[in-house]
């Protein structure tokens, strides 16, 4: 059984693309999972080999300060989100110590002054998360001041990151 479980990804050209603020899973083997333009956002994406399952989340901001924000659009924010991914990878039969966990974005692009931070801010919680629960990742392509494309293949868990022209696969390396 092929299944996604997505809030409001979309299909373009076979791909599944996921928007701002949004998160989409999927054990099609055939799938591919792309989101673009972050900025100070941060993609991460979790795929496990044995169950075939992976996922896709693209947020916006580090914490809902707001809580009912956070109920209403909890792939907008990290700390709400990373667990949205995660708890919708393990409904399709994904295991935690199984996932090989991948991150792109987090630049500072917004604010030459660094007033917000809203990059730095973004990889903080991302990092605070992951060392809460025990997950490490496998792949980094976080921070600088490039906005970036992020492709996942879920037939064999390549995460590819694409700048302009350029384009280099962070996992497997």
């Amino acid at each position: 059984m092929n299944a996604v479980l997505k809030s409001s990804a979309t299909r373009e050209d076979g791909k599944i693309v996921v928007g701002v603020a949004d998160c989409a899973v999927s054990n099609d083997p055939t799938a591919e999972i792309i989101t673009y333009a972050l900025g100070s956002c941060i993609g991460v994406t979790a795929y496990d080999p044995v169950a075939k399952v992976g996922g896709m989340l693209h947020f916006m901001l580090p914490t809902a300060l707001d809580k009912e924000k956070g109920k209403e659009k909890p792939a907008m924010f990290g700390d709400t989100g990373v667990p949205l991914l995660f708890r919708s990878l393990y409904a399709l039969g994904a295991e935690k110590e199984r996932l090989v966990v991948c991150a792109a974005g987090g630049a500072e692009v917004l604010d030459d002054n660094g007033h917000f931070r809203v990059g730095p801010r973004n990889r903080t919680i991302l990092r605070k998360l992951f060392w809460k629960n025990n997950i490490l990742l496998s792949a980094d392509e976080t921070g600088g001041n490039i906005s970036r494309t992020v492709r996942f293949n879920l037939a064999d868990g390549a995460v590819t990151v694409r700048h302009r022209s350029k384009e280099w696969q962070i996992w497997p390396h």
